[in-house]
């Protein structure tokens, strides 16, 4: 109960990841696994703004007694920690521009390494996730790099305006939220509440939403929800389909306002053209079988400055377990 209490005050005060791998409906049934994600705007033909997303993570027992997860917000039991490496970047409507873009969205990349927990309870029937990130947005993050090698794997043009991009600046950001369980068919629904909060020198956001999971449910989700799955103990096929709708609260971007301590970008977005309140919608298809997990998502956000435009992207999840 004291770590519910503690993630009310941050979420009351505190923009989800890019890249979000603690989110119920993306739950492993498995006490250790590895997964890849990568996400780009070109599966929805959308070239601009969230131009891509890679991670990696790592997710095993021996990192319950890891160092940097005494900071997350934890139970002693019926948990998952883990470690990810994570590279997002963002560009403007257009990369074949070799100036700047006013009234677009910055040039912008992130390097950032990432300890994570996520504890059930199946007494309250609830999820609290907790994560701490720590790199650099910037040139030393290689968005321009990145981005320039893909292109030339692909025989695509090459980016221009790199240089005006948001310049180096440390990220050390924290990121907690709350799925409470609303209503449970076992093993075939799950609908949840949640509030999220990020606080830090990369995103100031409050979010809040429903999560609504349909289909063969995995039984790790429906027992540490509280429910009693028939499969419980027994590692089967499982399949279901999500959507989550969400409202954010916007304090801070760095990608969009540059970072919190460095004001030399050449170009950012003032604080007061940034909307504040957006909407967003994830959805998507999991599939766990055997030792593959595998994943296809799409998402949708509104506009998040006054000048700039609604954005959309799809992404790939693959992992395995054991």
């Amino acid at each position: 109960m004291r770590n519910l209490a503690f993630l009310a005050v941050i979420s009351a005060t505190a923009n989800a990841q890019m890249i979000d791998n603690t989110a119920g409906f993306r739950t492993v049934d498995a006490d250790r696994y590895i997964r890849i994600h990568y996400e780009n705007d070109f599966f929805t033909d959308d070239d601009k703004y969230y131009s891509q997303g890679i991670s990696a993570e790592f997710v095993d027992p021996i990192f319950n007694d890891f160092f940097f997860h005494k900071i997350l917000l934890t139970g002693k039991d019926l948990r998952q920690n883990g470690i990810a490496l994570e590279h997002n970047g963002f560009t403007p409507t257009t990369i074949n521009s070799d100036s700047i873009l006013y009234g677009d969205r910055p040039y912008a990349a992130t390097l950032t390494g990432r300890v994570f927990s996520m504890s059930y309870h199946p007494g309250l029937r609830a999820r609290i996730t907790s994560s701490f990130s720590f790199g650099v947005i910037g040139p030393a993050a290689g968005g321009k790099a990145m981005q320039s090698t893909i292109h030339q794997w692909i025989d695509d043009d090459q980016p221009l305006g790199w240089q005006y991009q948001i310049q180096n600046d440390i990220v050390l950001n924290y990121n907690a939220s709350l799925e409470k369980n609303l209503l449970q068919i076992p093993d075939r629904l799950i609908l949840n509440g949640l509030v999220a909060g990020q606080l830090g020198t990369l995103n100031t956001k409050l979010s809040t939403g429903l999560v609504l999971v349909v289909g063969k449910v995995n039984a790790r989700l429906t027992t540490m929800l509280g429910g009693k799955s028939q499969y419980e103990g027994k590692r089967k096929f499982s399949f279901h389909g999500y959507v989550q709708p969400l409202v954010n609260l916007v304090g801070y971007d760095a990608t969009l306002q540059g970072g919190m301590f460095n004001k030399t970008s050449p170009y950012t977005i003032a604080a007061g053209d940034l909307n504040r309140l957006t909407f967003q919608a994830n959805m998507g298809l999991v599939m766990q079988a055997g030792p593959i997990y595998a994943e296809y998502f799409f998402t949708f956000l509104t506009q998040e400055f006054r000048t700039g435009l609604s954005h959309q992207w799809g992404g790939l999840r693959i992992g395995a377990r054991w």
